[in-house]
Parts: C-alpha cells; sequence; structure tokens
C-alpha cells in the first residue's frame, strides 16, 4: 500500500471549507500495511446513539448528516474497493461515488453469497466498475449486468474474509474500504480483518431496528473486544476513529 501524493491530500481536504483539521483522522489510513495479506482494511458504520444503522423496516437515509456524508465519500477516494453487502444494495441502491469530494471513485465490491441479486440495482448498470463476489456453489451466469462474478469459498454462512482479501490484492486492489451493513462489516471483524474501524454516532434514537453490529455472544466480558479510540466532531455527529490491527473478539487487542 502506497502513501497519497500532497495534491491527492489537498483536494480531498478542499470541500467543506475548514475540515483540514481532520487530516490527523485520514494520515493513518495511508501508513503501509503490516498485515501477512499486504491490505489496508477499513470497517464503516453509521449509527443512532442506541447502536441502530436502520429502522425496522429497513430505513436508513440518513442516519447520520451531511459532514459524515462527506467524510464517507472522502474515505472512498482513499481506498481501492468499497465492499457492500446484498442488504444493503437492496435497501439503498447505492452509487459508491465520490460526489462530494474530488477523488477517484473505487472499485464496488458487493457480497451477495447466494446470488439473489440481479441487474436492476445502479451498481450493476452504471457508474465505475463492480465487482460481485458469491459462493463457489451459488447458482448463476458469470456477469450481473456489468459486473463480472467472482466466486470464492464459503465460510459460515458468508464468503471466506481471507480469500476475498487475497481475490483482491491480486487485482491490485489493497486498501478495502467495508461500507455496510452491518453484518458485513460484522464478519471481518469477527473473522480479525480489520485494521480500523470508523464508527459515527448520530444524536438520536431509534429504539429498535437493525443493530450495527452481530457477532457471536460473549459469555464473559474477558470474550469482548477492548480497544482504544480517539472521538472526531462531524457536525452534530461523533466519529469514533478505532485502531484495531486485526483484533478480534475473543482474542487480546
Amino acid at each position: 500500500m502506497t502513501a497519497l501524493a500532497p495534491e491527492t491530500w489537498r483536494r480531498l481536504l478542499r470541500r467543506p471549507s475548514g475540515d483540514a483539521a481532520l487530516s490527523s483522522l485520514y494520515s493513518p489510513l495511508c501508513a503501509p500495511s503490516t498485515a501477512a495479506d499486504g491490505c489496508y482494511v477499513l470497517g464503516r458504520i453509521a449509527q443512532s446513539l442506541d447502536g441502530r444503522i436502520a429502522t425496522a423496516s429497513g430505513a436508513s437515509q440518513w442516519i447520520t448528516g451531511h459532514e459524515d456524508i462527506v467524510h464517507t465519500h472522502r474515505l472512498r477516494a482513499l481506498f481501492d474497493a468499497v465492499v457492500i453487502g446484498a442488504g444493503t444494495v437492496r435497501a439503498d441502491d447505492p452509487q459508491l461515488t465520490t460526489r462530494e469530494v474530488e477523488g477517484p471513485s473505487p472499485v464496488r465490491v458487493v457480497f451477495d453469497t447466494d446470488r439473489r441479486l440481479d441487474a436492476r440495482y445502479r451498481v450493476f448498470r452504471e457508474g465505475p466498475e463492480t465487482l460481485l463476489l458469491c459462493a463457489l456453489d451459488a447458482p448463476g451466469e458469470d456477469r450481473v449486468g456489468n459486473a463480472p462474478v467472482l466466486r470464492m469459498p464459503r465460510a459460515g454462512k458468508g464468503l471466506a474474509i481471507a480469500a476475498v482479501l487475497a481475490a483482491l490484492a491480486a487485482r491490485g486492489l489493497r486498501r478495502v474500504l467495508v461500507e455496510g451493513g452491518g453484518i458485513t462489516v460484522s464478519r471481518f471483524l469477527a473473522a480479525g480483518a480489520l485494521d480500523r474501524l470508523h464508527v459515527t454516532i448520530a444524536p438520536l434514537l431509534i429504539g429498535s431496528g437493525i443493530p450495527a453490529f452481530t457477532l457471536a455472544e460473549a459469555t464473559t466480558l474477558t470474550d469482548v473486544l477492548r480497544f482504544d479510540w480517539s472521538v472526531h466532531r462531524l457536525g452534530a455527529d461523533l466519529l469514533v476513529d478505532i485502531p484495531l490491527a486485526r483484533a478480534r473478539p475473543g482474542l487480546p487487542a
């Protein structure tokens, strides 16, 4: 993973004005990877104060404010690939581009383990390059709209994360942003595959709905993952920046 050129930093921090102080937030994301797979992987979640990323009906636009949306677009510009799950595609039909900043849009990577998505969604019809990743035994053709299909080994109900990172690295996609949803981010976390985690907390209470994280139940507090963090203000929202260094629940950080 190579460092970004100074001019790239200037473009990314140009809009909105006054955010240059946040460069300390982005700088760690451009350090060389120390993982054996050569990848740098950032998990990204936006949630309510009570830990929900959407209502029970799936409504999630927008939990956080405009400043956090700009932050997300900056992250996309800093990474080679942005990963989302099939549920996020169905719920939000996202574009996953860098519309709010000056910078390149990443390759879009969709996890669809059992091949349940079709070509109606925008990521398969327009915009930057998209890859669809599914299980080796999933049915279907080798393309969905404009997106080629890559087949991966299974791991439980999802895909084997180590195999996914190896396949992306083989394509030169070593900066990987895992943007959602909660299940997809949780699978990377449970696999010990996150170098860092950004969680934005919005000042609202949903009361019920889809949880931010879905992890194995901890029987004692010795099984939980504890970590350091730093907090940044993004408008009305709070961004928690968590260095994980590939730690996962059940193992020391």
